[in-house]
């Protein structure tokens, strides 16, 4: 196929400076040499990512989506990706869409086969795009952001859903589909900080907005955002500008919000993220030609934590026990380091509690909490939990949450503790908040009651950030009793590669692109969905008990080729039909995607032993058509298996490892045969009975069992179209296989063993004498 074009980036690259070059004449300059605009855009950087191509797939689970990860720099102001795809040429290229999903801060959670997710796992789908590949072999799109988050991005690409059809590999070449992600970003270097309390003065045009950014301290309840000291220049017009607060991030998040601002005003943001730089972009709403000067001042309203968390009275029971056990021992005087001033005390709003993070495993992660692991619930102030999942590889597993009420701890009646499950900053008021809202996330809510110990939830690919457990107890019906109550609440949460394992009908399998790993479930029996718990097709238990049973009584067709090859006396025949019929039988046995499974050995050495047994089978059976000598027989049939044997443990699913050694032997066979024909002056083999009921129905019955084996197994009827390819290709041995020796007897071996005389055969002259 045709590469893609490799002056797309650089023309792209041209049109995204072209984008922030200045609207007028007279405000463009030329650019310097690190990508700059002159005055009015001076410190813009451009830079460019790009990735290796990547071949897609249908979707059928999503292993088969290609995940692509790109990082983000801070103070970016533009993000651009230009998405290329093209396909191959030939008869087997269809027309058809592909789907492109992006999601910031985690891989893109999906559902392309509107399949169900399972109980208690909260799905918010991914920003998804589609490209059409129908007259020409290649298209592209582009995907513009503004604003966008500082952090690691994630697209994934897929084509439609298979047809179900079984490829046979080298039969037919699939057409081949392209995809290529580049990011384009420009950022600012020079980007101003609001530092708390201290007044920003700026000036602003129409088309040349206030970029800053502001880092917003832990334990921070709300941000004030105070605009004033405006004045207009160049037009009479009253001070009008639009405020946005945030990044873009594209679903999961509110992302941004935005404020109109006339004049002297303060704007409240409540729940901003925590310990993070926050962007403020300030636009002129006055026309063009006018200015506007004014002082931008940020603060914020502190959050502290009520009471001695966890982790400190653990270290001062431990501090106390060391003093009384050393001689002489005094105080110490260390103390915690005071407020530096940054936030304005407001009092305690909160009670947090000390977490420990526990690593397992890839993507396995338990957070304990600690003490006795019972967390006490109150209804003046909400209990706080930590979990860090700030790391890059906490993202592609599945964040579980579990709540379980102590029922006897709470003593009034239609109490409930409600629960928020947030990233970035905590729902400081879950009484109040039925949606569990920040500042620019959409939390999920739990609730449990006396009706209702336990509570779940499930959250796919988390984002990478600190997220939050906020508890709090609510009394509806007797508010004034809940200020004295405590409900006792013991929280089990984790990380897991995959939801329940995958359940019974799926396998939790490890996916990686490059050094990033995540973790997705391969379904099987039919079964679907996110974790395997979509039965709409799935397969019954009889329709399982029905596929092993075809799959694995079929192989008994080969009991007649192998009594026909003894009684004639090919016992190296009738031991290769042998092995082939046992391993057949309990590979398929294995081969089995439901709870129907019976393995007597590993998985791969049984597919092996079965593969290496139904071509060494098509091998010496054509060998022993061909009538040649017996000791070359032999030497070929060793040297023939264990060129199979090499052959199909370099490509054990290849075409011509079937192909390769039947041509070989059939080619060995046609001369032999056109030898006796010349030498003997009549046609080889000589009888048309042999022909008529023998050779042309054994031919006949292995090209329709090869043709239903390649052309006509697809996903649904592989039972059964596999079962008849089994029959069909044992029967035809029965039919293939040439007649014994006239002059010697049937069990003759036995004679061989226990007898003093032996029949002797001349090959050269196909005559007996007995000695």
């Amino acid at each position: 196929m045709e590469p893609l074009a490799p002056s797309l980036p650089l023309v792209f690259l041209l049109l995204l400076l072209s984008a922030t070059a200045p609207a007028t004449e007279e405000q463009g300059q030329k650019r310097s040499r690190g990508g700059s605009n002159g005055a009015e855009d001076q410190g813009l950087v451009s830079e460019y990512f790009a990735q290796a191509s990547q071949s897609l797939m249908p979707y059928s689970w999503y292993g088969n989506a290609k995940l692509f990860r790109f990082h983000v720099p801070e103070d970016a102001l533009l993000l651009r990706w230009l998405l290329q795809v093209s396909r191959g040429k030939g008869h087997p290229c269809s027309d058809l869409e592909v789907s492109i999903y992006v999601r910031f801060g985690a891989p893109p959670v999906i559902n392309p086969l509107d399949t169900q997710f399972p109980a208690n796992v909260s799905v918010r789908l991914a920003h998804r795009l589609s490209l059409s590949l129908s007259a020409s072999r290649q298209n592209s799109t582009f995907l513009n952001l503004t604003n966008p988050a500082a952090g690691y991005w994630f697209l994934a690409a897929h084509l439609p859903e298979p047809t179900g059809k079984i490829h046979v590999q080298g039969v037919s070449t699939p057409c081949s589909y392209i995809f290529q992600p580049d990011m384009f970003v420009l950022r600012k270097v020079d980007m101003p900080v609001l530092q708390p309390n201290v007044s920003l003065r700026r000036t602003i045009w129409a088309n040349r907005p206030l970029h800053a950014k502001v880092f917003v301290p832990a334990y921070s309840a709300t941000l004030h955002l105070k605009l004033g000291a405006c004045t207009v220049t160049g037009s009479s017009a009253p001070c009008a500008v639009r405020v946005v607060l945030g990044s873009v991030v594209l679903s999961g998040s509110i992302s941004w919000k935005e404020f109109n601002c006339t004049g002297a005003c303060t704007l409240l943001l409540a729940s901003p993220p925590w310990e993070k730089w926050l962007r403020v972009k300030v636009d002129s709403l006055i026309g063009p030609g006018a200015n506007i000067s004014l002082e931008v001042t940020a603060s914020f309203t502190a959050c502290q934590p009520g009471g001695t968390s966890s982790f400190l009275s653990f270290f001062q029971s431990l501090n106390r026990s060391q003093e009384v056990s050393q001689p002489g021992g005094s105080p110490s005087n260390a103390t915690l380091p005071a407020n530096t001033g940054v936030l304005d005390p407001l009092g305690s709003c909160l009670r947090d509690h000390a977490v420990i993070r526990e690593d397992l495993d890839v993507v396995s992660v338990r957070f304990r909490v600690l003490g006795d692991g019972n967390i006490p619930v109150q209804a003046q102030l909400p209990s706080l939990l930590l979990l860090n999942l700030d790391s890059a590889a906490d993202s592609g597993g599945t964040l579980v949450l579990n709540l379980l009420l102590n029922k006897t701890s709470l003593g009034i009646r239609n109490a409930t503790v409600r629960a928020c499950l947030s990233a970035a900053s905590p729902v400081l008021s879950p009484n109040t908040t039925e949606d569990c809202v920040t500042a620019f996330f959409q939390g999920y809510g739990l609730k449990v009651s006396a009706s209702s110990l336990e509570a779940s939830l499930a959250v796919p690919y988390p984002e990478s950030d600190n997220w939050f457990i906020s508890l709090q107890l609510i009394c509806p019906e007797s508010p004034g009793e809940c200020l004295q109550a405590k409900a006792q609440l013991a929280v089990l949460a984790y990380l897991s590669p995959c939801f329940d394992d995958c359940g019974m009908y799926g396998d939790c399998s490890l996916l990686r692109r490059h050094s990033y790993l995540y973790a997705g479930c391969n379904c099987k029996a039919g079964w679907g969905g996110w974790g395997c718990t979509d039965a709409t097709k799935a397969l019954s238990l009889g329709a399982q008990t029905l596929a092993i049973l075809l799959l694995t009584l079929s192989n008994l067709f080969f009991l007649p080729a192998i009594v026909v090859a003894v009684r004639r006396y090919y016992l190296v025949e009738a031991s290769v039909y042998t092995f082939t019929m046992f391993f057949s039988t309990f590979y398929h046995a294995c081969d089995q995607p439901g709870v129907v499974v019976f393995c007597i050995m590993d998985y791969d050495t049984l597919q092996y032993c079965d593969f290496l047994g139904s071509v060494v089978s098509l091998w010496v059976t054509i060998l022993c058509m061909a009538r040649i000598k017996t000791t070359l027989k032999y030497v070929l049939c060793v040297l023939g298996t264990l060129f199979i044997a090499m052959s199909l443990n370099l490509d054990r699913r290849g075409v011509w490892n079937m192909m390769g050694p039947s041509l070989v032997a059939l080619t060995i066979m046609t001369s032999a045969w056109v030898f006796r024909c010349v030498n003997r002056r009549h046609c080889y083999p000589p009888s048309w009975r042999r022909w008529a009921f023998f050779l042309i129905p054994g031919v006949s019955l292995a090209i329709v069992g090869g043709s239903v084996y390649a052309l006509t197994e697809t996903t649904e009827n592989y039972y059964y179209t596999h079962s008849l390819w089994h029959m069909l290709v044992a029967t035809s041995l029965v039919f293939l296989l040439p007649p014994g020796e006239k002059q010697q007897e049937s069990w003759s071996w036995y004679r061989k063993l226990f007898c003093r005389y032996q029949i002797c055969q001349n090959d050269q002259d196909e005559m007996y004498t007995a000695t």
